[in-house]
């Protein structure tokens, strides 16, 4: 039961895995309380990106707002700063129109970074080096990242190349990887978390793999490496820079949806769900 807080703004999270029906079950929240949607995906806020990320369309969206969604150059990182700040002028802005902002996504990190109140270490980007360890191979990243800071090498997602690489250059910077502090943040979340079974959730990926693929997912990479996004930001961006398969998509899809369960399990205010069953959401 959703429940309005008498001391701070209500915010509602839909997180959790991917392809559970998450931005289904956003719409259909935001339609009921006059809501406005927050993306937090880490893919979808660039411009390009649209078949290979599951980007909500326009007819999906059934006239509910959507904010953070097609707002970066995909040539150039767009930092979990970045989004933090963005993110919260629109959270104020949904607000001020007396609307209740629903933010809705995958991306641990993002929402973390809202809901927690993360404070992140003003370091700004050094593109050369960047460029530099873009040619690494993931090991050496994190052999570099591992001398620089034993502490953060061993909390980091060894199969995330943009926040090793981040992390590389704020311990260049700074010495080390500063611990990230947290500022109580100005609103009440409700968070609701969705998930499948393995076995459904392997079936609903492997439909949506399909649809991609049917869809021209193999043309939005041509395309993007034509606009003169290089192999190495495409491996970034989440996409094979070689000819990819559905089968390499599936296995790569659920190997990130574990990592996205194993990172939201550690927030016990998160409220689950199967998203195979029907999910009754009161106001």
């Amino acid at each position: 039961m959703l429940k309005r807080h008498f001391d701070m703004p209500r915010v509602i999270v839909i997180l959790g895995q991917t392809a559970t029906g998450k931005s289904d079950l956003a719409v259909k929240i935001a339609k009921k309380i006059n809501g406005e949607i927050i993306s937090a995906d880490s893919r979808q806020v660039y411009k390009g990106l649209d078949i290979g990320t599951g980007k909500i369309t326009q007819k999906e969206m059934q006239g509910v707002p959507h904010h953070l969604i097609d707002v970066a150059n995909p040539k150039k990182q767009f930092t979990v700063a970045q989004y933090k700040e963005l993110a919260e002028k629109k959270l104020e802005e949904i607000i001020s129109h007396g609307k209740t902002p629903i933010i809705c996504g995958g991306t641990g990190f993002y929402i973390d970074a809202i809901t927690k109140g993360v404070v992140f270490p003003e370091v700004l980007p050094n593109y050369p080096l960047r460029k530099k360890l873009a040619l690494a191979s993931d090991r050496v990243l994190m052999l570099k990242l591992k001398k620089l800071d034993s502490r953060r090498a061993k909390e980091i997602d060894h199969k995330n190349r943009v926040r090793i690489i981040r992390a590389i250059e704020i311990a260049k910077t700074l010495g080390k990887v500063p611990n990230l502090v947290l500022r109580l943040p100005s609103y009440k979340f409700k968070k609701i978390g969705l998930y499948l079974p393995p076995d459904k959730l392997k079936k609903k990926v492997e439909r949506r793999v399909k649809k991609m693929f049917q869809d021209g997912l193999l043309k939005e990479i041509t395309k993007l490496k034509k606009s003169g996004i290089s192999d190495g930001r495409l491996k970034e961006l989440g996409f094979e820079y070689y000819k990819p398969t559905p089968e390499k998509v599936i296995k790569a899809t659920m190997n990130y949806a574990k990592r996205q369960i194993t990172w939201f399990k550690r927030d016990k205010q998160i409220k689950w769900f199967d998203a195979s069953k029907k999910i009754g959401i009161e106001n």
